[in-house]
């Protein structure tokens, strides 16, 4: 019997070339790339300049604000009429209000006597002041660490209560909700909360209350935040740049011109009637603190920021911890938008252009549209003409307005000037990220209500004598989709030095080892 080969068997359709198969795949490339790719591509470029000349003119806005807010708008102080509180010899220290500080805390072996130590110093009279650790521990370990470090402060004279849950419902919400409920909290008319790695100077409570006392629709005064670790390694020095302009222009801006902003979470006072106003602390979403705030300004609240107030804070020192809490700042502020948005346009107490500025500026400008437009734009877009020529994108699209928002983006960290190209790579690696989180918090999909603590490391990492290690660990340093955009921007960026006119692979190279850098996981450890 003749031998039969697979050949033989194989329809003559199937036995093809390798020339022919890659001719009939051009073919078809050719036949749906004009009717169907570069229409879609062209819409997608088309949407991008919009978003991006929408993040553009909301940049020029507020940094022409924070000009005339510098040169001619009053100073906080003297808009609140700002008085310090003394003591009265007569009736002591019957002046000042009562101040309940909130530490709220989650197996924070590192920085829980930082804290504890800087709160209990603070310079307020101790009978008018009740501080609170909120400890949701799960170590056993560290709560009794905790509890003992309580004890001890409580033995000098200190009006400290140790606080536990049973269960860790709602989080940190969850925790300040339940220590507003204590009985002797009744007496106490302010809150101050700081979370484990804060540290406010013992003046803060003298600076921060009398704002409230000639004010009595004032719901909150924010600090800003100090970073102690700023110049750890460069991903805190990215951090502090993008947390300056956010402190020094955002806060500022929204303060000034509407007495509205986004509650920080930390480093904040609040009025506890306004908190109980707004419908108290809510866990719906993973920003428990911009929800509580934006509750209380449809309520007809004012807050107040106070640049000069400054709080120490820690930075995120490793990538993994940093994604984590990206993660949390921009699905939450995503999902609460889509909770929020038509109570926000229903709301009959608040101006409208109050209203225009938290649903537009606010909302969807700064949490929603600034990370889609860096990502989609200046990852995949953009890329992607390079392989469709027929679509082009207007240099002033692709360079000029990218450069402005950069150099307005730059204002707040003047230090870092010599670090802005890379601090551009990667907020583009950190805007798929973030984009993604956005969408799951529009969607509210399956990680919407993830919580996972930022974690902190303390004095650990000024201690020589204690040098980090960086373990290799598949499922914390290699993030898979980081890596595919760098294979995918370096392939595209070969390509355009062959055959492209526009001289992008420069740009793509470079956007490239930021990719391979994060996909590996050694961003923290860059000094």
């Amino acid at each position: 019997m003749a031998q039969i080969s697979a050949k033989d068997l194989m329809p003559n359709s199937f036995t093809m070339s390798r020339e022919d198969v890659a001719g009939q795949l051009g073919m078809v490339w050719e036949l749906i790339k004009a009717p169907l790719i570069v229409p879609v591509l062209r819409l997608s470029v088309y949407v991008c300049l919009t978003m991006a000349l929408m993040l553009f003119i909301e940049r020029v806005y507020m940094g022409i604000v924070i000009v005339l807010v510098k040169l001619f708008w009053q100073k906080p102080e003297k808009r609140y009429n700002w008085e310090p509180i003394e003591e009265d010899l007569e009736s002591g220290s019957s002046n000042f209000p009562v101040v309940l500080v909130q530490i709220p805390m989650y197996n924070e072996k590192e920085v829980y006597k930082i804290s504890i130590g800087a709160a209990c110093g603070l310079s307020w009279p101790a009978d008018r002041l009740v501080i609170q650790v909120l400890d949701d521990s799960t170590d056993p370990v560290i709560k009794q660490m905790v509890e003992l470090e309580c004890q001890r402060w409580a033995s000098k004279g200190i009006n400290i209560v140790y606080q536990i849950r049973e269960t860790r419902g709602g989080y940190k919400a969850g925790a300040l909700k339940e220590g507003l409920k204590r009985s002797y909290v009744k007496h106490c008319e302010f809150v101050a909360i700081f979370d484990a790695d804060f540290r406010p100077e013992p003046d803060y409570l003298k600076r921060a209350i009398p704002y409230f006392l000639r004010t009595p629709d004032l719901a909150l005064v924010q600090a800003r935040w100090r970073f102690v670790n700023a110049n750890e390694c460069l991903l805190t020095r990215m951090q502090e740049m993008s947390l300056d302009y956010h402190f020094k222009v955002e806060q500022e801006v929204g303060s000034a011109t509407h007495a509205f902003f986004g509650f920080n979470g930390t480093a904040g006072v609040w009025r506890i009637a306004a908190i109980n106003e707004a419908g108290g602390w809510k866990d719906r979403t993973t920003v428990e603190d911009m929800d509580l705030a934006v509750r209380a300004s449809l309520r007809g609240w004012k807050f107040v920021y106070l640049g000069d107030l400054q709080v120490k804070s820690e930075l995120p020192s490793t990538f993994k911890a940093f994604r984590f809490q990206q993660h949390r700042w921009s699905c939450g502020p995503a999902n609460l938008f889509r909770k929020m948005v038509m109570e926000i346009v229903r709301n009959k107490k608040v101006r409208f252009w109050k209203k225009v500025y938290v649903i537009y500026s606010f909302f969807f400008v700064r949490k929603i549209i600034a990370h889609m437009v860096t990502f989609f734009f200046y990852c995949v877009v953009l890329p992607l003409t390079i392989w469709i020529p027929e679509v082009h994108v207007p240099i002033w699209g692709a360079v000029y307005i990218p450069s402005v928002i950069t150099i307005l983006n730059s204002v707040g960290t003047p230090r870092s000037v010599h670090l802005l190209f890379y601090w551009i790579l990667f907020e583009n690696v950190m805007s798929m990220h973030r984009t993604k989180a956005t969408f799951i918090g529009l969607l509210e999909a399956g990680r919407a209500n993830e919580w996972v603590v930022t974690e902190k490391l303390g004095d650990t990492l000024k201690n020589k004598s204690k040098k980090p290690r960086f373990t290799f660990k598949i499922g914390d340093r290699l993030h898979l989709l980081e890596l595919g955009f760098a294979v995918f921007l370096f392939v595209t960026g070969c390509y355009d030095f062959l055959y492209g006119k526009n001289n992008y692979f420069v740009y793509l190279w470079l956007q490239t080892i930021t990719f391979f850098i994060a996909g590996f996981g050694y961003i923290g450890t860059i000094v």
